[in-house]
């Protein structure tokens, strides 16, 4: 991989093709990176560190890159461990550098590795030179920790952006967005932004969603800066495909979505699964984008994806209990944890003896000012089509 992002800045960060898992929720199915930079001036800056698991891999990177001279400031934009972690080790080779970093996380760096010297508190619009240049930074709470911020070169236009405008999905090939790929893709690749697109989606809708407010204001205080180049910490460079990445993060926070019908369903003998696979297959005849989606089974990371994608939910579950079938209050519960609003509704499900499932999907949605475009199709016992008519449904859909 070639490191020389510019003349000025160098990539130092990690792929990792091990984690299956995402903080302890999300699968990786094409791994994910830990991305961090040095900017060489007169004084070196090292901004964010790396996962601890990848420690010697980084810390060669570091020296590397740096060329035997020391790194002057580390900047943290971010707190989260998978980018804080190698703190203390930065500091065992470096012994003088000094933290950058704003007041809400010298309390999280000392709760996390207890350290309290050589910090430099910056506040908002405050610069540190390095010679030449200048790093400038702005606060940028609550996308998605309270004390995240960023970081503007101006000399190269590039924006180091925390986890804003990352993506899941380790980076084969160059790290820079001309020439990177997505581990494992199958599909066409002389454009890595379609390939990255759906595992940008799936990462903000799955840890960023609830947050679209403090997203706008950031993009907003942003708008102001000429920006070429973006660097986060998660996934490519982007260089090509900086007006795509920002447009994307304005939709998702605005809660815009395509038309289209992500269906969730969970059940427990297979009526209210006939009933999804019924839905979709009209939804097909007639040509609307869909995504099926079993929650029982499958990680619930998906769905949420889609829910952020498109403009309808039509979530499918059995009564359990005089309840909702667990798997999909869940979902429910997440959809109205990450504030999504501006959606169509539909819910669907069986029953045996008393039927309250549809009514209470219904009650949650309302209650999310979701629209509910009909009552529901609620039905007794076995799947029929002519219990349960999907068909109607599916216009209503359109």
């Amino acid at each position: 991989m070639d490191r020389k992002i510019s003349d000025r800045i160098r990539y130092v960060g990690v792929n990792d093709h091990s984690k299956v898992i995402f903080e302890g929720l999300w699968p990786l199915p094409f791994g994910v990176t830990y991305n961090s930079y040095l900017v060489i001036d007169e004084k070196i800056a090292l901004i964010d560190t790396a996962e601890a698991d990848f420690s010697r891999e980084y810390l060669s990177n570091v020296r590397e890159q740096a060329e035997g001279r020391p790194v002057d400031y580390l900047v943290v934009n971010h707190m989260e461990p998978d980018h804080s972690s190698l703190m203390k080790e930065i500091l065992d080779i470096y012994p003088d550098i000094r933290i950058v970093t704003n007041a809400k996380a010298v309390p999280m760096i000392r709760g996390y590795y207890g350290i309290t010297d050589n910090i430099i508190v910056v506040k908002e619009g405050d610069s540190l030179s390095l010679g030449d240049t200048a790093l400038t930074f702005f606060m940028a709470p609550m996308v998605h920790w309270p004390e995240t911020m960023v970081t503007y070169l101006a000399e190269e236009k590039t924006l180091f952006s925390g986890d804003a405008f990352g993506t899941f999905g380790a980076v084969d090939g160059e790290i820079k967005d001309s020439g990177a790929r997505l581990c494992g893709w199958l599909g066409e690749t002389k454009d890595c932004f379609p390939a990255f697109s759906d595992e940008m989606t799936r990462y903000y809708s799955n840890i960023v969603g609830k947050y679209g407010q403090t997203v706008q204001a950031a993009l907003k205080k942003l708008s102001g800066l000429e920006i070429k180049r973006i660097c986060s910490t998660h996934g490519p460079v982007w260089e090509k495909h900086v007006p795509d990445v920002t447009a994307r993060y304005d939709m998702l926070s605005r809660y815009e979505a395509e038309r289209g019908v992500c269906i969730v369903y969970g059940s427990m003998y297979g009526n209210t699964e006939k009933a999804a696979k019924a839905l979709a297959a009209e939804l097909a005849k007639r040509g609307v984008k869909y995504s099926l989606h079993n929650l029982v089974t499958e990680n619930v990371s998906y769905a949420y994806r889609d829910v952020f994608k498109y403009d309808t939910i039509a979530a499918g579950a059995p009564t359990y209990n005089n309840d909702i079938f667990p798997p999909v209050y869940n979902f429910m519960y997440g959809v109205s944890a990450r504030l999504v609003r501006n959606r169509r509704f539909f819910a669907f499900g069986s029953y045996t003896w008393a039927g309250a499932s549809v009514t209470l999907l219904n009650e949650m949605a309302g209650k999310l000012g979701f629209l509910l475009i009909s009552d529901g199709q609620s039905f007794a016992q076995g799947y029929s089509a002519d219990k349960c008519d999907m068909a109607s449904a599916a216009e209503l859909m359109i």
